[in-house]
């Protein structure tokens, strides 16, 4: 990992001083530089991401005063991002999302072994994840990105050669809307999603605790010590991720329960409860302070809450402030992890005959 590590560090050296200008022909460009780009909308919203590892660097939301902070948790430089032990902030997370146990699936009585990169698991797409390459960027203009990536054939033991198309947009609504279409030339299992990690006092500012969640979900996935999904779907009722209504993410953190034990906290995926409706209501925080809404929406199954349990304060991040336990939320729309392996699971096979598609919508408003 060392290695590897230092090769993308030295990557990165290479191409970091040529940056390309935002207005430069974009499209012309063979050689995969990595680069950096700003979307906004006419509220003043401000997104910066990055093709490394199609991730979001900084995002600028106001509170309830004009005052504009940025919300997520990361580094001021794109190198940092190389070399931290955290290298998921922000990033593009596939070929499959979250865990799969002991890296072993099957698709059609044929075993596929991935590489485990979290202890015998395979944690969102391996050791070197979608989180780890640098994407092409394909559009780009004031209010959104694409970008796309070609996954070979069993890269990080996967099967299929995947394409892959991913989109960033600020609306007028005040949106981060994130999109994803894939297509493979065999069956595979594909599971893409986002993790940003949220303060939305201020990166750095303080712990989360005292955010108020609401998730939209009766039923969650229990886990075993390996944070691996026991394949059983058990009611919110009467335990601690009975999020239904609005209540501090600290409220009953910690309470006896084996399931926040096993998960340092929470780190767990939501039943999501569905509609009709394509694009179903999964999640609201509201940060008491600054009076920052944030809502989430998705025509996925399942949402990932982790509340930075795995944050220790050993991380410097933006304008040198310590990344300490628990100042960070993760609200990740998904299907379920460790699918392949449960067949009362949600579905994550991708037929060559059909689309792969999801999104995720980050809603930004304020209360006074």
């Amino acid at each position: 990992m060392k290695i590897f590590n230092l090769i993308l560090f030295l990557i990165f050296n290479l191409n970091y001083a040529n940056l390309m200008d935002l207005n430069s022909d974009i499209k012309s460009s063979k050689k995969r530089e990595i680069k950096e780009l700003t979307i906004k909308n006419s509220k003043g919203t401000k997104v910066k991401i990055t093709n490394y590892g199609a991730r979001i660097i900084s995002l600028w939301v106001s509170d309830n005063k004009g005052n504009f902070d940025d919300i997520v948790l990361g580094f001021d430089s794109v190198k940092d991002y190389f070399v931290s032990s955290e290298k998921y902030f922000g990033a593009t997370i596939g070929r499959y999302g979250n865990r799969i146990n002991k890296g072993v699936f099957y698709i059609d009585n044929i075993e596929y072994k991935l590489n485990t990169n979290d202890g015998s698991n395979n944690l969102h797409g391996g050791t070197i994840g979608y989180d780890s390459v640098i994407w092409d960027i394909k559009n780009f203009d004031e209010t959104s990105v694409t970008f796309s990536y070609s996954s070979y054939h069993l890269e990080e033991g996967f099967p299929g050669n995947l394409e892959i198309k991913m989109k960033y947009e600020i609306t007028k609504n005040n949106e981060l809307k994130i999109q994803y279409w894939a297509s493979c030339d065999r069956k595979t299992i594909v599971n893409l999603t986002h993790h940003s990690f949220f303060n939305l006092k201020g990166a750095g500012k303080g712990d989360i605790n005292d955010h108020l969640l609401q998730i939209n979900a009766s039923n969650y996935t229990p886990i075993d010590k390996n944070l691996i999904p026991t394949g059983q779907i058990e009611s919110v009722e009467k335990t601690p991720f009975d999020f239904k209504k609005l209540k501090p993410i600290g409220q009953d953190l910690y309470l006896k329960n084996n399931q926040l034990k096993f998960g340092n906290g929470y780190d767990h995926n939501f039943v999501l409860n569905k509609t009709k409706n394509s694009i179903n209501f999964a999640a609201k925080v509201i940060e008491p302070d600054s009076g920052r809404i944030m809502e989430v929406f998705t025509n996925e199954p399942g949402l990932q809450f982790y509340g930075g349990n795995f944050l220790d304060g050993t991380i410097t991040g933006k304008k040198n402030k310590s990344y300490k336990f628990r100042s960070a939320f993760c609200l990740e729309t998904q299907h379920f992890p460790d699918s392949p392996n449960n067949p009362d699971f949600p579905n994550t096979i991708l037929d060559p005959k059909d689309e792969y598609y999801s999104i995720c919508i980050y809603k930004f408003s304020t209360f006074q």
